[in-house]
């Protein structure tokens, strides 16, 4: 459904994508992870035609590049920072983006609806935009992104600042557009948000990809060895293990542990293994 092939893309000496190739197979919910400026965005911004790549190619649905205006119809966005005009109620917003997809009448009147109803915003459709939480913002964001009704969603960051709530209701979106058939790929720093959602994920990192698969096939070929911490009357021994099982239960005999805990690898093990525990800014 998209495919990305030996992207570059330099600002000035920064090398923000390094050689980036991947292919996202149409259904799937794929995961683009990294820090802060591994070059998510300006992946994005190529994958949309939005940014031109120094070199390298972008194929959407096998029908050509996202710059082609037909071939970028295919394509739904719901960029970080909110795409939405404040002054506007929600229904104008839809009506609006609805319109440049060449949306009209009663088609685009039912559309509006029915993502006001899906995104639980129906209530405050009328409402100026300025008014919503940032829960409703990027629910809304969302919803502009699908009112054309694209194969393909390129989310970057769409939960981004919002309540748990939000989060859940964006989550299941997600999982509602895959069932549906659609593509989804999304940008998130939420280690969690891509082991629960996505089908695969991708670690990137200086514009460079550094892994690629399934979170199990990551875990498993980055992730390390599990931790075994046992409470002893002295204090905590920790005890790196590829059989936590067999430790558990050898401490569990033992007379002088008053308590066990097993920590086992997860997307984050693999992602700070990949890119490091430094700080980025």
């Amino acid at each position: 459904m998209l495919s990305l092939r030996d992207l570059h893309k330099t600002y000035g000496t920064t090398k923000a994508v390094d050689g980036l190739s991947l292919e996202v197979e149409k259904g799937e919910v794929f995961g683009l992870l990294g820090p802060n400026g591994a070059g998510k965005t300006t992946t994005i911004g190529m994958a949309i035609g939005l940014v031109t790549p120094d070199s390298g190619s972008v194929l959407v649905a096998g029908e050509g590049s996202p710059t082609d205006p037909e071939v970028r119809r295919r394509i739904g966005v719901a960029p970080q920072s909110l795409a939405l005009y404040d002054d506007l109620t929600a229904q104008e917003n839809l009506r609006f983006f609805g319109r440049l997809f060449g949306l009209g009448g009663a088609a685009l009147e039912d559309r509006v609806r029915e993502l006001l109803a899906w995104t639980e915003l129906a209530p405050r459709g009328r409402d100026r935009v300025r008014g919503y939480s940032g829960g409703m913002k990027r629910r809304l964001n969302l919803a502009a992104a699908l009112v054309h009704d694209p194969p393909l969603l390129l989310l970057d960051e769409p939960t981004a600042g919002v309540d748990p709530q939000s989060r859940n209701a964006i989550f299941e979106a997600v999982r509602e557009m895959k069932a549906r058939g659609k593509t989804v790929v999304f940008t998130t720093h939420y280690m969690e948000e891509a082991e629960r959602l996505c089908d695969r994920v991708a670690v990137v990192d200086h514009g460079r990809l550094l892994a690629l698969g399934t979170v199990d096939a990551l875990v498993e070929a980055h992730g390390g060895k599990s931790v075994v911490t046992v409470t002893h009357e002295h204090g905590d021994e920790r005890i790196e293990t590829d059989e936590p099982v067999a430790e558990l239960t050898r401490l569990l005999g033992s007379k002088s542990a008053s308590r066990v805990r097993v920590d086992r690898p997860d997307l984050e093990s693999v992602f700070l293994s990949l890119t490091g525990r430094s700080l980025r800014d």
